[in-house]
């Protein structure tokens, strides 16, 4: 398929289809290419019904709202009425969401991967036969051959002539790819059973062996947060006490905080960074990073007792309630890294536009852009194509000594800087908005809000909360306890990945934390009983659709971990606090028939499977299940409900009952719990084994420590 051949001047000259289909969509992403001149389907039987019925290969594209390079190849080729023409000419275009279609996507990666030695990414375009076989792929094709890579319609027409030359060689290949990806979506080897510490202290040890020690984070350039794995760092730290363990995640974290991953101004993390320094990001922000790195930060703030994460994890929260949570209660998905055609424009700034900026606050202030100037470290050339990206390489206290300031002064002043610039910077072109709300990310927020709640007592996250988890229980759920992927423009659609099901039920095993309202246990089981009666397989572990889903060429299973946790590794958490819950030893086993087959992948490359590795933590540490009778809004239990708040413990469930219960209860782990000399009481039990109930929170906390 490298031959190349002259495209004829006769696609040019061809009319602009009478539809393109996409007006019919609601994901924003697909949207953007609805005015396209390409004729183009979503996913779905009428395009390859269409392919089979003209004898054309598929043209696949695969992207999302926010993916800056998506956006180029739009620009270069979707909109170029030559290239549109000859992509009508030759093929049936398909364009998909990924993020609405994770199914989709992950199918066709592993193709593109396997055609490009490992090698994929986004947009992704894929040449597939009439009956969705994959033969051909790539990333981003450029409008004009240049750097050694062909031009966009030089790959259509070599595609072309191959699928008109060479059919029965194209037909071998797809067939072989298919066959590759249905063995790779079977279990890559279970063994026996090994959940022992040494499993997960060797795993620990390989994970902070990529540490960068100079800049924080894990690995090199581009430089990606990976939560999961420094989740995992801090469950271990708290498991064994490692301090190095605890360095890597605290270090990192304050290094990712003052770079310009961070944004200093309107809070919130961009989604990795093109340097090791964390300081030039890719400027997009997704909600899925954002729900992950606040549930971190606040992790962090617990074990550490210091204030500074505690501020960031805020500032994202503030954040997400003031940018991105929709009217009806769930939250966006993603900001682009663009505005006005730039890569990251509305984020930069020059000294003249800071000092400008800043001029109201002369009077009260009047040296307000020297301290702006010296504490996020600009300079007149800038550091990012003539501007600055605001960061803070250098230590606040010695920022204040060089002004002659006190730490309170420099906060202080700071706190009206940003105020000021963030002011300013909104009278800006806004990037666009990823206006979607899908179930899976908004589950991780949700969970994260909910749990930040009762942690920080902030009133304001519980009431955001409750809007979110009444947004994902009465909209995006169906009879029978269904949940749906998508939701935009009062239309919530397609059938719920694995995905949406295990951040579901983390969202409303946390809302029940939060308020101890059964209700939200009652739906989180519902939900884990739809998980085990149409998502698992045979030979163990989960598919990542649903049984009476759309029937693909392969029906997909994603075992590894990536910027999330995979479904798989996301529900087995959740199973097995639902099993610590209730006793039911189906959801523990469902979970363990998962990390059976992991287990190579934890011995040989655990920065694969970061939330895998939590799972087998709670596997194999065990979970401590706490029983509460008590009135929560009474002091006495309170005081003890803090013992578990204020405290990060990862392998920690917790129940309440307001009431003594002299029977079964609802909630299993609640069922014959009753007062102790009349006092609110808490009982703790592990491994099958439960000790005395205790009335005080020091004796709560000991059995805890324990």
């Amino acid at each position: 398929m490298g031959v190349r051949v002259t495209v004829k001047p006769i696609f040019a000259e061809l009319e602009k289809p009478s539809m393109n289909r996409l007006k019919n969509e609601t994901s924003p992403y697909l949207l953007q290419h609805a005015d396209n001149p390409v004729d183009w389907y979503a996913w779905g039987e009428e395009a390859l019904a269409a392919a089979q019925a003209q004898d054309k290969p598929i043209l696949l594209s695969v992207g999302y709202s926010a993916c800056h390079w998506c956006h180029v190849m739009a620009h270069e080729s979707f909109e170029h009425e030559p290239t549109a023409a000859m992509m009508n000419e030759l093929f049936i275009n398909i364009k998909v969401d990924r993020e609405e279609r994770p199914d989709v996507d992950a199918i066709y990666m592993q193709a593109v991967q396997r055609f490009n030695n490992g090698q994929g990414g986004w947009p992704m375009t894929v040449f597939l036969m009439p009956d969705g076989k994959p033969f051909y792929g790539g990333t981003y094709y450029p409008r004009e051959s240049r750097y050694g890579m062909p031009s966009f319609q030089q790959v259509m027409q070599a595609v072309h002539d191959a699928y008109t030359n060479k059919r029965d060689d194209l037909t071998a290949q797809a067939d072989e790819m298919a066959n590759y990806l249905d063995r790779t979506a079977l279990n890559i080897g279970a063994e026996d059973d090994v959940f022992q510490p040494d499993l997960l202290d060797k795993a620990a040890a390989g994970l902070m062996a990529q540490f960068d020690a100079i800049n924080g984070g894990l690995g090199g350039a581009p430089k990606f947060p990976t939560p999961v794995n420094l989740v995992y760092l801090l469950r271990h730290h708290v498991r064994t006490g490692d301090k190095q363990a605890l360095h890597v995640v605290t270090y990192t974290l304050k290094k990712m905080a003052r770079g310009g991953i961070y944004d200093q101004i309107g809070g919130g993390f961009a989604r990795y960074s093109v340097d090791a320094q964390w300081l030039v990001p890719h400027f997009e922000k997704m909600l899925y990073d954002n729900a992950q790195l606040s549930r971190l930060y606040l992790h962090t703030y617990q074990v550490t007792g210091d204030a500074f994460y505690r501020r960031v994890a805020e500032d994202i929260y503030d954040y997400i309630l003031r940018e991105m949570a929709a009217p009806e209660g769930g939250f966006y998905s993603a900001t682009d890294a663009d505005s006005e055609g730039e890569e990251g424009k509305f984020f930069v700034w020059t000294i003249d536009e800071v000092r400008e900026a800043l001029e109201p606050l002369a009077e009260d202030l009047p040296n307000a852009a020297d301290i702006a100037i010296r504490y996020y470290r600009m300079s007149p050339g800038g550091n990012f194509e003539g501007s600055n990206i605001l960061h803070v390489p250098d230590d606040p206290k010695v920022v204040a000594d060089d002004l002659g300031l006190s730490i309170e002064e420099l906060q202080s002043a700071l706190a009206q800087i940003n105020d000021r610039l963030y002011a300013a910077r909104a009278m800006r072109v806004h990037p666009g908005l990823d206006d979607k709300i899908l179930t899976a990310w908004n589950g991780m927020m949700l969970a994260s809000l909910a749990e930040a709640a009762r942690v920080l007592e902030r009133e304001d996250y519980l009431v955001a909360a409750e809007r979110a988890a009444d947004f994902l229980t009465g909209t995006m759920l169906t009879s029978g306890n269904r949940l749906l992927r998508t939701y935009n423009q009062g239309d919530a659609r397609l059938n719920g990945y694995l995905e949406d099901y295990a951040y579901a039920i983390d969202a409303l095993l946390e809302m029940y934390q939060s308020t101890y309202l059964e209700k939200w246990f009652v739906l989180a089981r519902d939900l884990a009983d739809v998980v085990l009666d149409h998502f698992a397989a045979e030979d163990g572990g989960f598919f990542d659709t649903s049984d009476d889903h759309e029937a693909l060429i392969v029906r997909p299973r994603t075992l590894q971990d990536g910027a999330t946790a995979s479904g798989n590794s996301a529900v087995s958490v959740q199973l097995l606090r639902l099993a610590a819950y209730t006793g039911d030893a189906r959801y523990e086993s469902a979970a363990r028939s998962y990390l059976r087959q992991i287990v190579p992948l934890m011995q040989q490359y655990p920065q694969a499977i970061g939330e895998g590795l939590s799972a087998a933590d709670m596997l194999i540490s065990g979970l401590a299940e706490v029983a509460i009778v008590g009135n929560p809004v009474k002091a006495e239990t309170k005081a003890l409900l803090q013992v578990v708040r204020g405290t990060y413990y990862p392998n920690v469930i917790t129940a309440l009952a307001r009431h003594p219960v002299d029977g079964e209860d609802t909630i299993p782990l609640l069922s014959y719990r009753t007062l102790r000399d009349g006092q609110p009481t808490v009982y703790v039990c592990r491994n099958f084994v439960c000790q005395m109930p205790v009335t005080t929170p020091q004796a709560m906390a000991d059995l805890l420590k324990q």
